[in-house]
């Protein structure tokens, strides 16, 4: 018994040190994750195309930092996605990954990248064309304790090389 409580607090503190930077404390708002993605499901076809990333939390699995171009394919039944823009350290960089329906059958889409976790792809909103958010706006943020410092502003514009970085 002692053994089994000894394993389980070492355990719980390997585990304690090694929750990345970027988890924060706080309760996530309710989101009807079911209704979401049954309203959105008929339109996947319609999110196909590109997309250009404005901010992101700060986030180690996130390899590109800067220029973030992702232009999505859909093929009926999963989107093949091509990550194209800068790394840390100024080098061009490109990530294939897929988003599909979420293997456990939950209410919501995940993301697959090369080289990472799968993770939920949860969008909260989108009108197919002009924006497109998995979690929530600034003011949400905040009201759930989570301080908007934490992101990081995607640099995006005429000083990105899009056109060398074009996809498929």
């Amino acid at each position: 018994m002692k053994t089994s409580l000894l394993f389980l607090a070492l355990t719980a503190f390997v585990a304690a040190d090694k929750i990345p930077d970027f988890v924060v404390p706080g309760k996530c708002p309710h989101v009807d994750e079911r209704s979401l993605y049954e309203q959105q499901r008929p339109n996947h076809p319609k999110y196909a195309g590109v997309w250009y990333e404005i901010a992101i939390t700060n986030n180690p699995y996130q390899l590109i930092r800067q220029c973030v171009r992702n232009e999505y394919t859909f093929d009926g039944t999963k989107f093949n996605v091509r990550s194209t823009g800068i790394d840390a350290r100024g080098s061009p960089m490109t990530r294939n990954g897929q988003v599909l329906p979420n293997p456990f059958g939950e209410a919501h889409l995940s993301v697959d990248y090369e080289g990472s976790w799968i993770a939920p792809y949860v969008i909260l909103d989108t009108d197919y064309e002009n924006f497109s958010y998995y979690r929530r706006c600034e003011a949400a943020f905040m009201n759930i304790g989570v301080e908007p410092s934490r992101f990081s502003k995607t640099t995006q514009g005429s000083s990105c090389p899009y056109s060398s970085h074009r996809s498929w």
